[in-house]
């Protein structure tokens, strides 16, 4: 099955959001987040998309960072979801259900017939 065009423009709208989410389930390095977003259906993010985010995330407080030895390789950078980042997971994943539910909404309705400009007629005295 083909990706649609606008796939990626709707996944650049959330995937901060999405990345959250991955983090929030404990420490974990920048693959095993690429992994489980591609895992979840959201395709191959590249590191050139995923790195730049994580750092902009880390940069507003919402992840911390760590260093640690890699197991016969070398180390990985891990990042843990802040105080502020749980919060900004909940907030913002309560404004995506209501976003997605009002597109829903009107996607779903019968559609409109067009609104026409009002008409006013002028009398000349």
């Amino acid at each position: 099955m083909s990706e649609p065009v606008h796939r990626s423009e709707w996944l650049r709208g959330v995937l901060e959001l999405c990345v959250l989410r991955t983090v929030s389930a404990g420490p974990t390095y920048g693959y095993a987040i690429s992994a489980d977003l591609a895992a979840a259906g959201l395709g191959d993010i590249k590191g050139g998309t995923l790195y730049p985010l994580l750092t902009r995330l880390e940069k507003s407080g919402l992840v911390t960072t760590e260093w640690r030895a890699g197991e016969g390789g070398p180390g990985r950078k891990y990042f843990t979801l802040t105080e502020a980042g749980r919060a900004e997971l909940e907030q913002g994943t309560a404004q995506w259900h209501a976003f997605t539910s009002l597109i829903g909404a009107h996607l779903s309705a019968p559609p409109a017939p067009p609104a026409r400009p009002a008409h006013t007629s002028r009398s000349t005295p």
